[in-house]
């Protein structure tokens, strides 16, 4: 494993497993090809088994012989040294959708929580899914309603696991109409960047940069320039005004610098593979 921060791969759902498998197959080049040894962590889900055994069977598929699956359905599992040992041993883990609440609940604060902490630090890819793409960040969206413009109280917000700061991720953003609960939550902590990821899609995090991947977009929200809101005014359920939001949409091969908040100009852009 090399030295230094490893990459995040945080993909916005329902990940192409059948046919090119874009956003898998980057998965499995970062962590070392067919030489790679991928952990599928099935936290997030209340059907480990079934959804542990389809990933193993795509990554296999996709040349993978080291394919293994942890699960976590208390927080004592968490603090076994077999925990620890697989993550130790892997080059990337990967966390499925399911329930981000059950990942921060079961894992926050464990020994597992802090052995991944470490080994991303050494260079671990480190991906994950649906739920498994919220919880990446240091304040997540627990909980929210889609397809409603911007309004108090229909989004939640919780701790994440701290692998990025300075952002909130939503997935399957353009498919189940999620801006509104996105700008919500911006409003909420325009301090941080709103990444608002479509299904089939994924952002790749090397140090402060972002690279888009798949087949839709990333919609990247931020509210550092806001120069108004009502926030403070209005009632539970009442209509957010937000007036200075910037909005930026990239498609597959663009990229975004996280430290200077901006778009990379397509001519500027340097893969970071």
């Amino acid at each position: 494993m090399s030295q230094g921060p490893g990459p995040l791969v945080i993909i916005g759902g329902a990940e192409d497993k059948t046919g090119r498998c874009t956003i898998l197959q980057e998965v499995i080049a970062l962590a070392g090809g067919q030489t790679a040894r991928v952990l599928v962590m099935t936290v997030a889900t209340e059907l480990p088994l079934e959804v542990g055994a389809e990933y193993v069977r795509v990554f296999e598929k996709l040349g993978v012989s080291d394919v293994r699956t942890f699960d976590v359905s208390k927080r004592e599992d968490a603090d076994v040294a077999s925990a620890i040992h697989a993550i130790e041993k892997a080059t990337c883990v990967f966390f499925t959708g399911g329930d981000q609440v059950r990942i921060t609940e079961l894992l926050g604060g464990t020994k597992m929580d802090t052995a991944l902490h470490i080994a991303n630090d050494q260079g671990l890819v480190l991906a994950g899914t649906s739920a498994g793409a919220s919880m990446m960040s240091s304040t997540m969206i627990e909980e929210g309603k889609a397809e409603t413009n911007p309004r108090i109280g229909i989004v939640n917000m919780a701790p994440g696991m701290e692998f990025i700061a300075g952002v909130v991720i939503d997935q399957h953003f353009a498919q189940r109409g999620r801006l509104g609960r996105l700008l919500s939550a911006v409003a909420q902590y325009p301090h941080h960047l709103g990444l608002g990821i479509d299904e089939d899609t994924a952002v790749v995090v090397k140090k402060s940069t972002f690279r888009v991947i798949g087949r839709g977009a990333v919609s990247v929200v931020d509210a550092s320039a806001l120069t108004y809101s009502n926030l403070s005014t209005v009632s539970e359920n009442g209509d957010l005004a937000l007036c200075g939001v910037t909005l930026s949409v990239l498609p597959s091969g663009y990229e975004f610098d996280l430290r200077e908040r901006r778009p990379i100009p397509k001519t500027d852009t340097v893969s970071n593979k």
